[in-house]
């Protein structure tokens, strides 16, 4: 017996309405990097976490406003046409989803950057410190090893 086909695959059209609104939802930190560089206008990423974490490195060009104050601090900081990317430490957190969430009770367009922090550093991407840009080895476990996209 296949453990694989033990529960049968959606039909189709199931299929289709729950991939097309996980891509609704969230975004890669590939894809992230990719509209950051290419200054694509309308994309706002925000980093969730603690001032601590975000001393200890972050993405560039991100807005720090970690989970609890964004109900708060949302207006003052965040345009009502742009589409929020929030993320924080990595598959193994939440926060990103706790910030994403309360982004939409604003009211604003959001997406959750799948793999946060751990996965763009992982992936070789330049991180932000006191210290000016760190340049980050690729993992070849999530990336190719040459640093080139993956092109997925």
């Amino acid at each position: 017996m296949s453990a694989v086909l033990s529960t049968p695959p959606a039909n189709p059209d199931a299929a289709l309405a729950h991939f097309a609104a996980k891509l609704a939802c969230e975004t890669d930190v590939s894809d992230v990097r990719a509209d950051l560089e290419s200054g694509v206008r309308g994309v706002v990423v925000v980093d969730t976490r603690s001032r601590e974490a975000w001393e200890q490195g972050h993405i560039p060009g991100a807005v720090h406003l970690p989970t609890a104050e964004i109900a708060a601090r949302a207006a003052e900081l965040i345009g009502p046409d742009q589409v929020v990317v929030t993320y924080c430490w990595g598959p193994g957190c939440n926060g990103s989803t706790r910030a994403a969430l309360a982004f939409a009770r604003l009211g604003h367009p959001v997406k959750e950057m799948i793999g946060g922090y751990e996965y763009w550093v992982r992936e070789g991407f330049p991180t932000q410190t006191p210290l000016g840009l760190r340049y980050n080895s690729v993992d070849p476990l999530t990336a190719p090893a040459s640093g080139a996209a993956c092109a997925c």
